[in-house]
């Protein structure tokens, strides 16, 4: 398969390289500064789980020739604008957004059936272009279409991950690729970014554990009512439970270095879908309050679009 990478950052950056130094014909699409840096020093990962190293994959910052798959690694915000470095129009196209809207957004822009939902769960951050530093061994890709058309090549592209050290799994439903990822993501991104504090230190005090415990009910329940099954209150916690101390989230991280965080992205899903689904989530609802106060942005727009008014009244998430 020929794959290009839209967006080389944390997670694009780190599939590039691990899947060329796997043998596979990858290229990578981004800005002009980022490609350039990648063309003069190439992709340097340092990560715990595949140690350091450099690989040299050709840096585009217009991808007209023909792949198999295109894997979508942008920030949210940046998605439109990146797809405008997009001719081609590939057989597959696997994206690794945080949140659920860009799934409209591809479906646009490709064949909807070749856009296959597909989440990643991995610790990475790009402190500089062409630099991708991988903090912790777990990693997961999770992908589910429900095009049989598709079937064939979502199960090839999931071995050639698979073969390069990438674990990689294959689900029946999209909506529990995309949930199962959220509560957890949700949860821990909105309560280290309103407090600014990392997740050793959440869980250790009352008030904040509190809260990480509510934003996880919250959301299982609005991804249950969007049709996921393979959502569990419980069995996210004891993930995050699991997890290591000094874990943070990408959007504390953008907040900390003047970033805008992917609010919109994260929670703001989270809470469209619930207007959508008639379900309040008071505790999500605040904390993206909070973090909006200290980003200095707006809150994101929840109402649920095209919804008549007052068609269905909001349940409180807590009761469910």
């Amino acid at each position: 398969m020929r794959i290009a990478v839209l967006g080389p950052g944390g997670v694009g950056g780190l599939l590039a390289a691990v899947l060329e130094r796997d043998g596979q014909e990858v290229a990578v699409v981004a800005t002009d500064g980022t490609a350039a840096a990648i063309a003069a020093r190439g992709l340097r990962v340092s990560s715990v789980r595949f140690g350091d190293f450099v690989t040299h994959p050709p840096a585009l910052t217009e991808l007209a020739e023909k792949v198999e798959v295109l894997i979508v690694a942008t920030k949210a915000a940046g998605l439109r604008a990146a797809l405008e470095r997009v001719e081609s129009a590939p057989r597959l196209v696997l994206p690794l957004l945080n949140g659920l809207d860009h799934l409209a957004v591809l479906r646009e822009r490709f064949r909807p059936g070749s856009v296959l939902a597909g989440s990643i769960r991995v610790e990475s951050d790009r402190p500089e272009p062409g630099v991708v530093v991988h903090t912790s061994p777990f990693l997961l890709v999770n992908m589910a279409s429900s095009n049989g058309a598709v079937r064939e090549p979502m199960h090839a592209l999931a071995a050639i991950l698979n073969a390069a050290d990438v674990p990689t799994r294959v689900l029946d439903s999209e909506a529990d690729v995309m949930w199962s990822k959220l509560v957890r993501l949700n949860a821990l991104a909105c309560t280290t970014s309103a407090y600014d504090e990392l997740l050793g230190e959440i869980r250790s005090t009352p008030q904040l554990r509190a809260d990480l415990v509510a934003a996880i009910e919250e959301a299982c329940a609005v991804g249950r009512a969007e049709g996921a099954h393979d959502v569990d209150p419980a069995r996210a916690l004891a993930e995050l439970d699991a997890a290591h101390a000094t874990l943070g989230s990408s959007m504390q991280r953008d907040i900390a270095a003047g970033r805008e965080p992917e609010l919109d992205a994260i929670p703001g899903a989270v809470l469209r879908a619930a207007a959508r689904d008639g379900i309040r989530c008071p505790t999500i609802a605040r904390l993206t309050a909070v973090i909006a106060a200290r980003a200095g942005i707006p809150m994101p727009a929840v109402s649920a679009p095209g919804a008549p008014a007052g068609a269905r009244r909001p349940t409180d998430a807590s009761a469910l």
